[in-house]
């Protein structure tokens, strides 16, 4: 019998039902299902939370690949990212005929390292007029960083170090809406940071639709615009197709769910805070059997600095810990499992050796941390994790 669930959507909806379903009846009464004015008004949420110009679209997956095609990248390009991260990140790259190439991560955040990309680009990567190309004679075009788990990479860094080589940024933020990085220049938010940025609001996600949706963050707003065509076939005005689009459109009622969603985003953020660090508190002893990913930020920024969509714990001890608590009735999950540089479906890549993401991959342990545990519940994981490792 399960004491503790992985996670619980229907207890986040009990608490929203009356005002959520009210909106859908709105809709279904409205009948205007696709863009429209309630997508313009999350839109405009999204650039108050994040700046720049946003453009929802239909998934988090089609967010990314809807900057890659407003970016021109295709056959002959290459795009570097991190092998420890969901696929939809190198697998729409490949999606249009590029190249996913992978630098590996930094240990203690599970997050792109700026020295690895550092030196990947300058002693696997030469200038060719105005391009870099890789040993191979790929264009290296674009770094998509991702903010895994809830906390930012180290962007001043690898801004800094893209800006030398003339690359743009692409934020994956799909785990990570809201939360905060001290940039040089001034705090900024996931997904703003960069020139490019995009989330995901799968249902699990820390602001989750009732099914699929993303959107995209761009700072100039002439690609913006240019992105809101592309979402919709390449298409404007109707049946005049200036480029080779998709169907990437936000459905309404996705956006007016989220809207409803919104206003609660930094409280469910804080209650998360809260969960990792009484189970940060409680494993602190437990070292080094247990490992704990770092907080860089915390000093500065406090619970800004991480929102916790995942809390990962990393053991050689892993499976044997996902039994003990599967056992004792907790849910758990691991993220993940296999990294993207031994993936069956990019085995002709030839990627090389990514020590570090097959480490994490081997070892990490998603526990519990969604925002309406009980106290109760939490201390139950806390008490039962710590019992595995002191029996």
């Amino acid at each position: 019998m399960t004491k503790v669930p992985f996670f619980d959507l229907k207890r986040q909806f009990t608490s929203l039902r009356e005002e959520i379903l009210r909106e859908i009846a709105s809709i279904c009464d409205d009948q205007r299902f696709i863009l429209g004015p309630r997508v313009d008004e999350f839109e405009h949420a999204m650039e108050s939370l994040c700046g720049g110009h946003a453009v929802g679209v239909s998934s988090g997956t089609d967010a990314e690949l809807l900057i890659l095609m407003a970016l021109g990248i295709g056959p002959g390009d290459a795009v570097i990212t991190t092998p420890f991260t969901f696929f939809a990140t190198a697998g729409c790259v490949a999606r249009l005929g590029a190249t996913p190439v992978f630098v590996d991560i930094d240990e203690a955040t599970f997050n792109l390292s700026p020295e690895k990309l550092e030196s990947f680009l300058a002693t696997r990567c030469d200038r060719d007029g105005n391009s870099l190309r890789t040993r191979d004679g790929l264009r290296v075009r674009a770094v998509i960083p991702v903010h895994l788990f809830g906390l930012c990479c180290q962007m001043d860094e690898i801004q800094a170090i893209c800006s030398r080589y003339g690359l743009p940024v692409i934020e994956d933020a799909a785990q990570a809406i809201g939360a905060e990085y001290p940039a040089s220049t001034g705090t900024k938010r996931a997904g703003g940071i960069g020139e490019f940025g995009y989330f995901s609001f799968y249902p699990t996600k820390n602001l989750g639709a009732f099914g699929d949706a993303g959107l995209a963050i761009v700072q100039d707003e002439t690609l913006g615009r240019q992105m809101k065509i592309l979402r919709n076939h390449g298409m404007e005005p109707r049946y005049y197709h200036a480029y080779v689009g998709g169907n990437f459109r936000l459905d309404s009622l996705q956006a007016a769910v989220l809207l409803k969603k919104l206003p609660f985003l930094s409280n469910w953020s804080a209650r998360r805070n809260r969960i990792a660090q009484h189970y940060r508190r409680e494993f602190a002893e437990l070292a080094p059997g247990l490992r704990l990913a770092a907080e860089p930020y915390r000093e500065k920024l406090g619970e800004r600095g991480h929102i916790y969509h995942q809390f990962v714990v990393r053991t050689p001890k892993r499976e044997q810990l996902r039994t003990y608590l599967k056992n004792h009735g907790i849910g758990t999950e691991i993220y993940y499992p296999v990294s993207l540089h031994q993936q069956s479906c990019f085995g002709h890549l030839r990627a090389g050796s990514f020590p570090e993401s097959d480490s994490a991959a081997a070892e990490v342990l998603a526990l519990p941390i969604f925002p309406e545990l009980t106290d109760g519940e939490v201390e139950l994981v806390a008490q039962t994790v710590t019992e595995f490792f002191r029996k």
